[in-house]
């Protein structure tokens, strides 16, 4: 049975005295408009949000704003989100109670996830039935469970996800769908979050919301007249037809396989605060080091046959001196960089899977040649200095649709940490390019190609791209992701105490760029992995 949480000795459902006046029957009924706005109808839709990847309240805090590493130095993922159900009566303050969880969390990356998301798509007949106020919306049947389920599962496990958007105006969903990554933490609400068994395995913890039936119902009255445009004849006829009865024979059984009851929603600040010390201490046993294991893992072992290296011809060795001279000015150092890059991309584009064509030549005889099968190309940069690789992609590649990932050092922790990216839609099937300009732990890298797979990116279809690599960075990668094929102009053999590749080749970005080395971008570089 549920622990009950600051005063839920009473039944959810149960009618109490509102004595203050506060939120009672009367009140309520007397702000409410009894007929729809004249104003246009607003276009309500069902919400799954990502929050900013950066909160601040009064409340402790356990990470940065970046997201830290998910897996091990095996590539594969360590920890799944922490899941958060939240289960209760239409209009009970699920939302709400949501809302307030995220805001005492104090932790990034936390996704708010809305079983409204997934009603199923309505026939004609039906439709015609929930424009009359005779479709029952709240009856488990109406509810996509195994799309639900999968969305879920993918979500926890750390895969990006698709997320339906529904309208209510319209009891439709609507065409674009909404993409959700990258969740420490996973908040789920709805009026059924109880009610399916494969759904209850995943939920890490079971929280009840339990509000008096009247302030359920006069909440839905303003929600639905209000946001609706519905007519009050009508929300009450399925309130009592529909809603009531579903309450009682769905949702409100559900409370015995809850974890913690919480009476008034959000306004209960001691449950609430017992719910946020709870998830504190379950994302605590969760924290993990990567960088520390790179660093003392694959000495002495000979080059993965994953990596090839740019022939170190004259010319090629002759364009490393110069870049690699610290006295080099820095448009020299842009030109040459510019140059190796353009041969590097060439490189790799060698490894692309070619397919034998038949031609004509102008002279009208045959040409055996060779066609790269009809795949798209997607260039993804590691922000910033992989950025810098992006000019000569899209020289040599025709209409390339371009991505960029942004990687930071914790200062505290100095494990990298993913702040941002931005990839071009259905990556899935593409080949990606992945470019930076030095890999020295190769850290960076590994994170990197993790959001790929977490994209559902075939792992050898992925190509790192780098200048200069160290020995440890390339087998950091080619260990945990060995069919990622690794493609660099030069291998260096050591990397110091600091983590930068010697000889090397320096802060590439801020030599690139002329930014001053002190400046708060150095120690971001991935140059420092």
């Amino acid at each position: 049975m549920a622990a009950a949480a600051a005063g839920a000795e009473e039944r959810p459902g149960s009618r109490r005295d509102s004595g203050s006046g506060e939120d009672s029957l009367d009140t309520l009924l007397s702000r409410l408009p009894l007929t729809p706005a004249l104003s246009p109808r607003k276009r309500t839709m069902s919400q799954s949000k990502t929050e900013p990847p950066l909160l601040r309240t009064s409340k402790r805090t356990i990470y940065t704003a970046g997201r830290p590493p998910w897996y091990t130095e095996t590539g594969t993922p360590f920890k799944e989100a922490f899941v958060i159900g939240l289960c209760g009566g239409s209009a009970s303050g699920k939302t709400t109670v949501a809302n307030k969880i995220i805001e005492a969390l104090d932790v990034p990356w936390v996704v708010l996830l809305s079983m409204d998301c997934f009603y199923k798509v309505l026939n004609k007949e039906q439709q015609e039935l929930a424009a009359h106020n005779e479709y029952n919306f709240d009856h488990p049947d109406a509810f996509d469970f195994d799309l639900l389920i999968s969305v879920l599962r993918k979500l926890k496990k750390g895969k990006s996800v698709k997320v339906p958007v529904y309208d209510f105006t319209t009891h439709s969903r609507r065409k674009e769908w909404k993409t959700i990554y990258g969740a420490n933490v996973v908040v789920f609400e709805g009026i059924l979050s109880f009610a399916n068994k494969e759904l209850l395995k995943l939920l890490d913890m079971k929280v009840f919301v339990d509000t008096d039936s009247d302030i359920r119902l006069v909440r839905r009255l303003q929600r639905d007249i209000m946001e609706r445009g519905r007519d009050l004849v009508g929300v009450i006829k399925q309130y009592n037809k529909f809603v009531k009865p579903a309450f009682e024979q769905y949702i409100e059984p559900t409370v015995q396989v809850a974890d913690i009851v919480v009476p008034r929603g959000g306004e209960n600040f001691v449950a609430l605060d017992l719910i946020v010390q709870h998830v504190h201490s379950q994302l605590e046993k969760r924290e993990i080091t990567v960088r520390a294991a790179l660093a003392s893992a694959h000495q002495g072992q000979p080059l993965p046959k994953s990596l090839s290296v740019l022939e170190g011809t004259p010319q090629v060795r002759g364009m490393h001196t110069i870049i690699r001279n610290k006295d080099t000015t820095r448009d020299e150092f842009i030109f040459y960089s510019k140059r190796l890059m353009r041969l590097l991309i060439e490189h790799a584009l060698s490894f692309l899977p070619l397919k034998p064509v038949t031609v004509e030549t102008p002279q009208g005889t045959v040409y055996e040649g060779k066609r790269f099968h009809r795949q798209r190309i997607t260039g993804v940069s590691i922000l910033r200095a992989g950025e810098t690789m992006e000019q000569a992609l899209t020289a040599v590649c025709k209409d390339i649709r371009l991505g960029k990932i942004l990687i930071q050092t914790n200062h505290d922790t100095g494990e990298p940490e993913l702040h941002y990216l931005r990839l071009p839609k259905e990556i899935s099937e593409d080949y990606v390019i992945l470019m930076d300009s030095t890999v020295s732990t190769g850290a960076a890298a590994m994170m990197a190609v993790r959001v790929l797979l977490d994209h559902d990116v075939h792992e050898e279809k992925i190509f790192l791209l780098s200048l200069l690599m160290a020995e440890m960075g390339v087998h950091s990668v080619a260990y945990a992701f060995p069919r990622v094929r690794i493609i660099t102009t030069a291998v260096d053999k050591k990397v110091n105490e600091e983590f930068h590749i010697i000889p090397g080749i320096g802060n590439f970005g801020d030599r690139y760029f002329g930014t001053d080395a002190s400046s708060t971008w150095c120690e971001n570089e991935s140059t420092d992995y």
